[in-house]
């Protein structure tokens, strides 16, 4: 191929400035009629061509092929109904209709699905980035066409790269296509125990949707491990479902939709809401009843915690003393003892009875009703001291209903080294205290009650193994048992202390049933994919954990122990979605992601997100439920796309592979032309003067 390039030999204002003047005198020389006038013309005219120095460019090229791109959707929505068959029979036809044409080179690239981080819902699909990523490594003058095989439920079309060729769409999916999906509009991360907390919801139906189909669905709702509930909601409307928490603590809510016939997918019809249910004041009753050094510890450990209201009810002059004192400049107003153990008994979450022992100030009513009191889900501590082995012991009431202790009426005044059991060494409440403060053991304590456990859990034992922290359930309550007065001395560091604020603290918490105290749990956590499964009990090794995948597969996990009471196994999960776990009787539910996660927003197959980018690119759309469209060559610019067909333009792109550059006319050719221009000019003005 040739081409005529110019390299002037003077600087371009010069040259204008020369053809300028040149076109100035040649003007002058018409003007007054001038016999050589043209020829003075043309021979400025070759100078000035001279002094550019044109040359010819002559080029070696290599024809080169042009190449259409492949984009496969592989993304989680593409996975539904019949869309995979769909994909893998598209793309073999297209590929063998692309090859059948000649000077066209095929690629394909795949788009995987993106997963869902644990925190937000970045997943999607994001085929315009892939497709620059592609572009990235192809000459952009060899581009013919990009096809995408794909649902059209693109994420990232507002990102699209600038496309020097049309994007064709092959749209997926059937026009009959419908799908139902569940809709959180609002929860609350937290609610107050005891109070109802608002979840909006709404279903929304997609697509072509029978005309026959009901215009409610059913709703199962399940709280926890509470037995599922059934709800016919509407459809299209926003539905307000009321909740009390059931505990404290991190409370799954479960939401899932009954599949309707024909719909696409149910990974949409699902949603786990995590609410952190708080109490508004814990209210603690403390009752104190001999003075004793360790007087303060309950009411020091519970002040000093701000969600606690506590009432201190104390005996502070026993009726026995008799020091002529009058009871008006005892207290100013009557202690209401009527009030907190008849009618308000109710709203403690925890009544504390510290070295109390029977006076006659509280009737045995009164005790009747604490004891009522646990078995309808209260719970009481006991830290009892030497008056527990006497006639006033609180054992000789109606609490003796609920202890799961029986004194022996001795007291052990000897020092000893409070130890765990293997069943303490496994209890939430006391498992990892022995590795703390004291690897070698704790202090000693000087005094015991000494105990006959007739139930519940014996924790922690001393003297001669005898129970000393038993733990028990009662109904719908729990009690706690601590058979001496004498933990105040891990206080005061004695002999290098212990827990006492971590043991207590845990014991008053597990009487109030917190959720990680309980003895029997099966819990999950997650880092992206990866899940961490926990189960804590305190019977024999578990079995392994089912897992049920979003999908419907199963597998099984093998859990190792870790500690005493805790087995502990790692996962790693294939997608994001809902899952469902169950060890024995246990069952429980974890979220990768979000139950509904972002590529099941929309399951219609449709072009409308890549509406502007085809439209920009001069692409067409062709639905594969109608057949494959027919690939055709047209010329660059021209229409690429009609009724049944999608074009493939020429690129026409090459490879220069030898360049030669050779003067126009040699310098002595230029000279001989100007010359004979200007004797041309010279010769016709003297004839014409002769003439004249």
């Amino acid at each position: 191929m040739f081409a005529l390039i110019w390299d002037p030999l003077l600087p371009l204002w010069l040259l204008a400035a020369l053809g300028g003047l040149a076109l100035l005198l040649t003007a002058l020389a018409l003007w007054k009629r001038m016999a050589g006038g043209i020829w003075r013309a043309l021979a400025f005219a070759a100078l000035l061509a001279a002094l550019a120095n044109p040359s010819l460019r002559e080029e070696d090229r290599l024809a080169l092929s042009d190449i259409a791109l492949i984009l496969v959707d592989d993304s989680a929505s593409q996975q539904i109904a019949g869309r995979p068959d769909q994909t893998a029979a598209a793309l073999a036809a297209l590929q063998s209709r692309l090859a059948a044409q000649s000077g066209l080179e095929v690629e394909v690239r795949r788009i995987p699905d993106q997963p869902e981080t644990a925190d937000a819902a970045e997943g999607g699909t994001f085929a315009m980035a892939h497709l620059a990523e592609a572009m990235a490594g192809i000459p952009r003058e060899r581009l013919a066409a990009v096809f995408l095989i794909s649902d059209g439920q693109v994420h990232d079309a507002s990102r699209a790269p600038d496309l020097p060729a049309p994007l064709h769409l092959l749209l997926t999916g059937e026009p009959q296509d419908w799908d139902r999906r569940l809709v959180i509009k609002t929860a609350p991360p937290f609610a107050v125990m005891g109070e109802p907390v608002q979840i909006v919801l709404r279903i929304e139906d997609q697509g072509r949707v029978p005309a026959d189909l009901s215009g409610e669905a059913v709703l199962t709702l399940r709280l926890g491990a509470e037995p599922p509930l059934a709800l016919r909601v509407p459809v299209g409307r926003d539905v307000e479902l009321p909740l009390t928490l059931p505990h404290a603590g991190m409370n799954v809510v479960q939401l899932a939709l009954e599949m309707a016939p024909g719909e696409l997918t149910d990974r949409n019809n699902a949603a786990v809401l995590r609410i952190n249910g708080v109490r508004d004041r814990l209210r603690v009753l403390l009752v104190s009843g001999e003075p004793h050094a360790g007087e303060r510890v309950w009411r020091n450990l519970l002040k000093s915690d701000a969600s606690v209201d506590l009432v201190h009810f104390t005996i502070l002059r026993p009726p026995e003393k008799q020091d002529g004192v009058p009871v008006s400049e005892l207290s100013l107003i009557a202690f209401p003892v009527r009030e907190l153990f008849v009618d308000k008994i109710r709203e403690f979450d925890l009544i504390i009875f510290d070295r109390y022992r029977r006076r006659g100030i509280m009737p045995m009513a009164y005790m009747e009703n604490v004891r009522d009191y646990v078995r309808e889900g209260g719970a009481v501590l006991i830290s009892a001291g030497p008056e527990f082995g006497t006639a006033d012991s609180l054992w000789r009431s109606p609490l003796a209903e609920i202890l799961p202790v029986e004194p022996t009426s001795r007291v052990l005044e000897e020092g000893f080294r409070p130890v765990l059991t293997d069943l303490g060494r496994r209890h939430p409440v006391t498992m990892g205290l022995d590795a703390a403060y004291q690897p070698d053991g704790w202090g000693r304590w000087f005094r015991q009650i000494d105990l006959r456990a007739t139930g519940g859990q014996v924790v922690m034992e001393g003297q001669g193994d005898r129970p000393l922290l038993v733990l028990d359930r009662v109904g719908e309550g729990r009690v706690g048992m601590l058979a001496s007065d004498q933990i105040w001395l891990w206080g005061r560091g004695y002999e290098g202390g212990g827990p006492q604020l971590e043991l207590l603290r845990r014991l008053a918490h597990w009487t109030m049933k917190e959720p990680e105290l309980e003895e029997e749990t099966l819990t999950a956590s997650s880092r992206g994919l990866s899940v961490t499964i926990e189960r804590h009990t305190l019977g024999a090794a578990p079995g392994a954990v089912e897992i049920t995948s979003p999908g419907g597969s199963r597998m099984d996990l093998t859990l190792s122990e870790v500690s005493p009471g805790l087995w502990r196994g790692t996962w790693q999960a294939p997608e994001i979605g809902l899952y469902q776990m169950r060890e024995g009787d246990h069952r429980g539910v974890f979220a990768l992601g979000h139950a509904a996660p972002r590529e099941f927003v929309g399951t219609i197959a449709s072009e409308a997100p890549l509406h502007d980018v085809l439209k920009a690119s001069g692409g067409g759309v062709q639905r594969l439920s109608e057949g494959l469209p027919d690939i055709r060559r047209v010329s660059e610019g021209r229409a690429a796309f009609g009724r049944g067909w999608l074009g493939v333009p020429y690129r026409e792109a090459f490879a220069t592979q030898d360049l030669r550059i050779r003067p126009a006319l040699p310098p002595f050719a230029w000279a001989l032309l100007i010359a004979a221009l200007i004797l041309t000019a010279w010769l016709r003005e003297g004839r014409m003067g002769r003439r004249r």
